[in-house]
């Protein structure tokens, strides 16, 4: 696990965007994991930036997101699948047929979940999963408590996590109780996992990600035993970090030809 420190949310953006903009020079037809959420918008911004300014090109592209609320129409403004949308698909020049959300209105929510979860599969699994982490230690919607080899499924919210995203509804009410999210497991399968956090409500999570042990209790843990997990955090959230010192030394260190 890398973990970058930056001075804000801004170049926690930037940063975390170059690494999708090399994985597309390399390759055009990448599968992208896409997070909704706060944490993400500063990543979406600058690859609309670079897509505008520099050509960065999508249009070989796929993307996948995290997880949808259940009982949301999909033109709901609040549903993630207008969310991706209006952050992410409509500011560069992917194809809308190629970006794939959960099924949360779906009559049979357990099969909706299986086809989705063979649908990454058939794509060739998710080559950079972008995400974020909630004040909890959740990645996707995977709870406390979840299973660490979970796949796509329904999950409960905590009210915690409902009491954080009521300020995109018009109150906690509106909040849906349920979701459909990728799994921790389908998660993990992701060949490269850049998990992007900014602000001191994220502090504490982000430790125990980073130098908690790898626990349920703090799903996020589980990217300690991930292959290529990069992890970058401005500096309030990165205020709890023990070895915060260290990490910054070894990214400013780092070879000249070692990406992310």
């Amino acid at each position: 696990m890398e973990i970058v420190i930056l001075r804000d949310a801004h170049e926690v953006g930037r940063t975390a965007a170059s690494a999708v903009a090399a994985l597309l020079a390399r390759r055009p037809d990448a599968v992208l994991g896409l997070a909704t959420g706060s944490s993400p918008l500063p990543v979406y911004d600058e690859l609309a930036r670079l897509h505008a300014e520099d050509g960065l090109d999508f249009s070989r592209a796929s993307g996948f997101a995290l997880d949808e609320y259940v009982g949301l129409p999909g033109d709901h403004p609040e549903s993630y699948r207008s969310v991706i949308r209006r952050d992410f698909a409509e500011r560069v020049n992917i194809d809308p047929v190629r970006v794939h959300s959960p099924d949360g209105a779906a009559a049979d929510l357990e099969d909706a979940c299986a086809r989705y979860e063979q649908a990454i599969l058939d794509a060739g699994g998710v080559d950079l999963q972008i995400l974020g982490i909630g004040t909890d230690g959740h990645i996707g919607f995977n709870e406390p408590g979840s299973s660490l080899a979970s796949r796509t499924r329904i999950k409960t919210l905590t009210e915690q996590t409902r009491r954080d995203n009521a300020r995109f509804f018009s109150s906690i009410d509106e909040v849906p109780h349920h979701v459909v999210t990728q799994g921790v497991g389908t998660i993990m399968a992701a060949r490269h996992v850049v998990l992007v956090a900014t602000g001191a409500v994220k502090a504490g999570a982000v430790h125990g990600l980073v130098e908690g042990p790898v626990t349920a209790m703090c799903v996020a843990s589980v990217l300690q035993f991930h292959p290529h997990a990069t992890v970058i955090v401005d500096e309030a959230a990165a205020s709890a970090l023990d070895l915060a010192d260290y990490y910054r030394h070894i990214y400013d260190n780092k070879p000249s030809w070692q990406g992310l």
